[in-house]
């Protein structure tokens, strides 16, 4: 039994039973791919896949218990790999983060730049997405930790660290008839076309439980996952814009005009999410204290030790709630 297949097995499963697709992911040939998994199989003798013919259908009940022992197997040598490299080249690597835009735009720049002057010789990849595929990414530890808003909590195998409170604003071109109301209601706002994030970004269902409960209707007219696109309609007319206060420049949108809206919606709060039982190397726990000053090294190890403990993990993710700071 060799771990190359066992990688081979787990990654037909991650890619949805599709070997073909699998190969590519691993940069081999699919038949290579069938033929040792059959090779495994024929050494265990067990049938890790149901079949039709060449086309794999699913897990067998056998195959499922198996999988899942593979995935810890291939997890405890990435383990023993970061402890070495932590040892052996402690000042480089590679780190991966899985985030959205208005993180990736508006949140790591500086995060990442007093990163760089520490860690000059890691490499660091940012993989944008939904707050599904950032989970997604981090779960099947392609990303060494994820930050969102939304979904990540769906995710068994993932602890939360919360990170910071945020709220929305209001953006509109200059002179709109918004900057001229002194008290700010959401009966003023349901008034014009609304352009905002789609669904599951950003926590786009607290604006809609704000309008849902002073029994008010939402015109939205344009949905978008980026708050730049918000933005650039917002510039051509066609709507008001609610989104992320953080995303608003000063520099860079001066041709519009701000307005807070945390009176009107309920903050939310931005966590980040690492694999429970993942081994992190020393400068991925400077990151992350780097990004949310309160989560330091000592916090991120008891919530990692609690991972088994579900009621723990609740009680924990309560206290470090408090810590978050507003931005």
């Amino acid at each position: 039994m060799k771990l190359r297949q066992l990688q081979y097995v787990t990654e037909v499963v991650k890619n949805g039973m599709n070997v073909t697709a699998a190969a590519e992911k691993l940069f081999t040939s699919q038949p290579g791919v069938s033929s040792q998994i059959k090779r495994l199989e024929e050494e265990l003798g067990v049938t890790i896949f149901e079949r039709s013919g060449k086309h794999i259908n699913g897990l067998t009940p056998e195959g499922d218990l198996l999988v899942e022992r593979f995935e810890l197997i291939l997890d405890e040598v990435s383990n023993v790999k970061r402890i070495a490299d932590d040892f052996s080249h402690p000042d480089s690597g590679l780190l991966s983060i899985a985030t959205t835009h208005t993180q990736a735009r508006y949140v790591l720049p500086p995060v990442i730049t007093e990163f760089r002057k520490r860690y000059p010789n890691v490499q660091l990849q940012i993989n944008q997405g939904t707050p599904e595929q950032i989970a997604s990414l981090t779960d099947s530890g392609h990303a060494d930790i994820g930050i969102a808003t939304e979904a990540l909590e769906l995710f068994d195998n993932l602890i939360l660290l919360p990170c910071y409170r945020w709220n929305r604003c209001i953006i509109v071109p200059k002179g709109h008839a918004l900057t001229r109301v002194g008290d700010l209601a959401l009966e003023h706002v349901s008034e014009h076309p609304i352009i905002t994030y789609t669904f599951g970004v950003a926590d786009r269902s607290v604006i809609n439980r704000a309008f849902k409960q002073q029994d008010l209707d939402i015109n939205v007219v344009l949905m978008a996952a980026d708050a730049e696109v918000i933005k650039t309609y917002v510039r051509n007319g066609m709507g008001i814009g609610i989104c992320a206060r953080m995303a608003y420049d000063k520099a860079q949108d001066q041709d519009l005009a701000v307005i807070d809206a945390g009176s009107l919606f309920d903050s939310s709060i931005t966590s980040l999410a690492i694999r429970k039982n993942a081994v992190l190397r020393e400068y991925v726990y400077e990151f992350i204290q780097l990004f949310a000053s309160h989560l330091k090294r000592e916090v991120v190890d008891q919530a990692m030790r609690a991972h088994n403990d579900t009621t723990l993990q609740e009680k924990l993710y309560k206290e470090y709630v408090k810590e978050a700071e507003m931005r």
